[in-house]
């Protein structure tokens, strides 16, 4: 009965993502806003994309609560339905024309991460997971790599709000740079974690994240058979709190805690 339960909660998730997916591709004329500085962007697409799935997740969903990025006042995360929306997660990407963002969407249920989504609109790639019943990318079983980190493409975030994090972040950017085979830096962390769980990089690390940022990507990583957790091996803050966030296959994350 559960099992049905989170497979319909999956396909609403799909629909009000595949649907609010459509404003980020016919952006145009894209103006950023700043909010804690420079670095730090949101876009009216943001808050139209956020606003859409607000709204296509209530009527599915009546009663549930939400915690997402662009909220002035969040809910709470103890309520028996929430989902944690991050509406464009690459923002800057989005803003510059990169053309690598996504759209990821957690539902918590009694204070546990159930379901998972990542949507990339410009590949059209849909990531997800079901508590217990593995990761998939486009409806195919993924699986994170079973090398180590000799063997390992590293993707990394350099946490650009916190400044205060940049020496750190690169001095563990040089250790996993001679450690691994190459680093990539590619700007939406959600994203990152889906390369990790699709076997396509070894590891990924940055320092400070919002919970927005990692709750659907932990998931998935950990449904595809890897690890996730702290840069200080404690398990991930699942209170809305900000931290630091490592996730790669088994054997890489042994060897990053090995550096």
């Amino acid at each position: 009965m559960k099992e049905n339960h989170l497979l319909q909660i999956r396909r609403i998730m799909e629909s009000a993502v595949r649907e609010a997916a459509e404003l980020i591709l016919q952006a145009h004329g894209i103006l950023a806003e700043t909010k804690t500085g420079k670095r730090d962007v949101v876009t009216e697409y943001d808050r139209r994309v956020q606003e859409t799935l607000i709204a296509l997740l209530s009527d599915a969903v009546p009663g549930a609560h939400f915690f997402c990025e662009e909220m002035d006042e969040q809910d709470r995360l103890d309520e028996k339905q929430v989902f944690i929306i991050d509406p464009i997660d690459g923002t800057m990407n989005f803003v510059h024309g990169l053309k690598h963002s996504c759209i990821s969407v957690a539902y918590m249920e009694e204070g546990e991460v159930r379901v998972g989504m990542i949507y990339n609109p410009y590949t059209d790639e849909l990531f997800s997971a079901i508590a217990g019943g593995g990761a998939e990318c486009n409806g195919k079983a993924i699986h994170v790599t079973d090398t180590g980190l000799a063997d390992s493409i590293v993707c990394f975030g350099t946490a650009p709000y916190q400044p205060a994090l940049t020496d750190r972040t690169f001095s563990l950017a040089r250790k996993l740079f001679d450690a691994g085979l190459d680093l990539r830096r590619e700007g939406a962390a959600a994203l990152d974690l889906c390369t990790v769980a699709a076997g396509r990089a070894g590891l990924f690390f940055e320092l400070q994240l919002s919970f927005w940022d990692y709750a659907a990507g932990q998931l998935i990583v950990k449904e595809a058979g890897g690890v996730c957790t702290s840069p200080d091996g404690v398990p991930l803050s699942q209170d809305g709190s900000k931290c630091g966030v490592v996730a790669g296959s088994p054997a890489a994350v042994k060897d990053y805690f090995s550096l």
